[in-house]
């Protein structure tokens, strides 16, 4: 099995950004860090210097869809700063639903003994791993993505 290019993960928030990075083998996410924002310009150059930093070709962006699948304000929110992003990495920008991804990361870090409740930091990482890892199964993988 070869190397395969590495890819990025994001759970985009008002208040922080997690971030996720693949595996050289493109078999899993892990959490990278959490950046904590400060404006859209400024956060898309820092994720850039994450990205060249790491090597990734590609970045994947959770978004926010509502249950029913449609996409109100903070999708909007999101796939605005996926343009910022996309213009300061010069890298593709792949939207993932996110959908029950900070659900996931929670019930996650919960089995494995990790309080969640002050540590949202790492629960942003986790989400970011999550929306990662469905990307990779997904894409890599040839799994259908689950209706």
């Amino acid at each position: 099995m070869g190397q395969k290019p590495r890819c990025l993960g994001l759970d985009v928030g008002d208040k922080r950004i997690g971030i996720a990075i693949s595996d050289q083998l493109g078999l899993t996410a892990a959490g990278l860090e959490t950046l904590h924002r400060t404006n859209g310009q400024n956060d898309a150059r820092l994720i850039a210097e994450i990205a060249k930093r790491h090597g990734a070709v590609e970045i994947i962006v959770g978004l926010p869809a509502n249950m029913d699948g449609t996409l109100g304000e903070q999708a909007a929110k999101v796939q605005s700063f996926g343009k910022k992003l996309a213009r300061a990495t010069g890298l593709p920008i792949i939207y993932e639903d996110e959908r029950l991804s900070t659900f996931t990361a929670i019930h996650t870090l919960t089995v494995l003994g990790v309080k969640t409740g002050h540590n949202r930091d790492l629960v942003d990482m986790q989400a970011a791993a999550v929306i990662l890892q469905k990307y990779l199964d997904r894409t890599y993988h040839s799994q259908p993505p689950i209706a």
